[in-house]
Order: C-alpha cells, then sequence, then structure tokens
C-alpha cells in the first residue's frame, strides 16, 4: 500500500459501515466491500472462509488465504480486498462493546499501551502486523458454527443478545488467542508495539524533513506516511514528543533555518522559502520567538563567531 494512496484515505465512523452502533456482523454479501485503502473508528475482525487473496493493514503487505483471520485496530490503514466468489465475515464493534471495563477509562488511542495480561483479548489486534492468524481446520470447524450463532442473533436482537454476542465475540477471539499463544505472549515480552511506534514516527521524521520546503506538508500528508489516521498520528506524536504536530514540525523548520544561515549565503528570504515559510516577516517573527535572536542577527553573531576562529587558527599556526 503506498503513501499516497493513504493520503486520500478515508476514516469511517460505526454508523456508516453497521446497522447497529455497537455491533455488527455481515457476510460478503450484506454490504459492498470496501474497495480503496481505509481506516475506521471501530474494532474489526475479518475472517475469510473461502477464496485467496492478500491483507494491506498498516505498512505490510502478505497473503490472505482461506482460513485466515484479521484483527483490525480504529485508525489503523488497511484494505483486504474480497474477490469474486469468495467468502467472508466482518464484524464490526465499539471499544465498549468488547471492554465495557475499559470504556471512558482506557483512550482508545491508548489501548496498545494496556498489558496483555491485563486484556489478551486485545493481544490479536496489537500484534496482528507481527503475525498471521491462519486457522487449521480444527479451529474452522469450532468457529464457523459460533459465527452463524452470531449472525442468527445479530439479526433479531431479542432480550439478552448483547451478553450472548460479546460472549461469541470472545469465544472467537480466545481461540484464536490460545492457537497462537506462544507467539502472542513472545512478540508481547520483546514489547514489539512500542517498536512499532518508533518506527512509525521515524517514517514520520523522514517525511517531514524531506518536505520541510513543501506547502504539501501537514499532518494528513505525514499520517499517510505512517499509514495511520492523522487523529492516531497527532496523538502519538503529543504522546511520545510532548509536542503537537505543529511545534514538531516547526522545531524541524527552524534548526533548518538555523544550519542554512550558519553556513548558507543566501538571502534570508530564500532560507524562509526553504524551510516552508512564503512571508519572510513571519518566518523572522517565528525565528526570533524560537531562537531569541531574529535571523540576522543569528547569521551575524555566526560569522562573527567563525571571523574569530578563523583569526584564531591562523595566529596559532604562524611561525
Amino acid at each position: 500500500m503506498k503513501a499516497s494512496q493513504a493520503a486520500v484515505s478515508r476514516t469511517y465512523a460505526m454508523p456508516e459501515r453497521s446497522d447497529r452502533l455497537d455491533f455488527y456482523i455481515r457476510d460478503q454479501a450484506s454490504r459492498p466491500a470496501i474497495e480503496e485503502p481505509h481506516k475506521h473508528e471501530y474494532f474489526q475482525i475479518q475472517i475469510n472462509l473461502g477464496g485467496d487473496t492478500e491483507q494491506h493493514i498498516g505498512g505490510v503487505r502478505r497473503p490472505f488465504p482461506a482460513g485466515a483471520v484479521a484483527f483490525i485496530l480504529p485508525h489503523r490503514l488497511h484494505l483486504i480486498p474480497h474477490p469474486a466468489r469468495s467468502r467472508f465475515i466482518v464484524i464490526n464493534f465499539t471499544q465498549a462493546f468488547l471492554r465495557a471495563n475499559t470504556s471512558g477509562i482506557v483512550d482508545p488511542l491508548d489501548l496498545e499501551d494496556v498489558a496483555i495480561t491485563q486484556a489478551p483479548e486485545l493481544a490479536p489486534f496489537r500484534l496482528q502486523e507481527y503475525i498471521d492468524f491462519i486457522l487449521e481446520d480444527a479451529d474452522l470447524a469450532e468457529i464457523e458454527p459460533v459465527l452463524a450463532r452470531m449472525l442468527e442473533v445479530n439479526e433479531t436482537r431479542r432480550f439478552g443478545a448483547t451478553a450472548l454476542l460479546r460472549g461469541y465475540l470472545l469465544q472467537l477471539i480466545g481461540i484464536v488467542c490460545q492457537r497462537y499463544a506462544d507467539q502472542l505472549l513472545r512478540l508481547s515480552s520483546r514489547n514489539v508495539q512500542r517498536l512499532g511506534r518508533q518506527d512509525a514516527l521515524v517514517r514520520v521524521d523522514r517525511h517531514v524533513n524531506a518536505h520541510l520546503a513543501s506547502d504539501a506538508l501537514s499532518l494528513t500528508s505525514a499520517a499517510a506516511a505512517a499509514f495511520l489516521s492523522p487523529n492516531y498520528l497527532a496523538h502519538l506524536i503529543k504522546k511520545e514528543t510532548g509536542r503537537t504536530f505543529v511545534e514538531w514540525v516547526t522545531e524541524r523548520r527552524i534548526a533548518r533555518a538555523q544550519d542554512l544561515l550558519a553556513n548558507d549565503t543566501r538571502r534570508i528570504k530564500d532560507i524562509a522559502f526553504l524551510v516552508g515559510y512564503r512571508d519572510e516577516a513571519y518566518f523572522s517573527r517565528r525565528f526570533r520567538r524560537s531562537v531569541g535572536q531574529s535571523p540576522s542577527e543569528f547569521r551575524d553573531m555566526h560569522r562573527s563567531a567563525g571571523q574569530r576562529n578563523g583569526g584564531a587558527t591562523a595566529r596559532k599556526g604562524a611561525p
């Protein structure tokens, strides 16, 4: 999946893709599949019951054969094409439906920080990009009746249906967790989720540094480079750096400007343009606010320091 596709990807809310606001299950015939990379605000599970295809989740692209299960966190860019004559089950649900005791306590954007022992049902979602969840025939034989029962109960939603559906959902997740317990626990002990967030920030940092001069640099374009939603990326940057995205970009731009002012002879107006500022006066205000000097004062100070250092070097080398 290319970052350019992520730049225009849409984030769907639960009412846009579900008949109910807490939990919804459908097969491949109930609703047309989304054919472009996208994100959504809710959790999703996709189960492939027949028809090989591919999964694109985050920056990872891998085969998605029959028997595969995908666990998709909110705000994660993804696409799983549904080939003709394939059989799929798609389950959408909110955090409150899955874990009523965390809603309002754990921010949905911070679910990756919850200990795996505290919320084992979140483990497949958090580690989806590191494991191919492909079930054996015995597992599928156990899961398919559960899925059929979920479809039936969700259709009528009689009294007690919510409890039943939550139980079936946890049963489905539990079967996968048991099947992949060793890998889930091993990856969790290595804290790969933290490494994944760091990798995302590295991609964003590279994107920002490469596009400092561009008017197109934005939270949306940076999120596309990291295969995340803008909302999640803004939260991640604030959490990891203590800065907003704008503050982070401004810091990079001023740092680049300082280097150019100290080592480049171009006009201040041209340097402002090279670091993304089209208005020299605005650039000068931002620079003074960050550095405590105007761009010309900063340049003069460094030139004077360079001349002094050069003179001292010449005297030291004189016979």
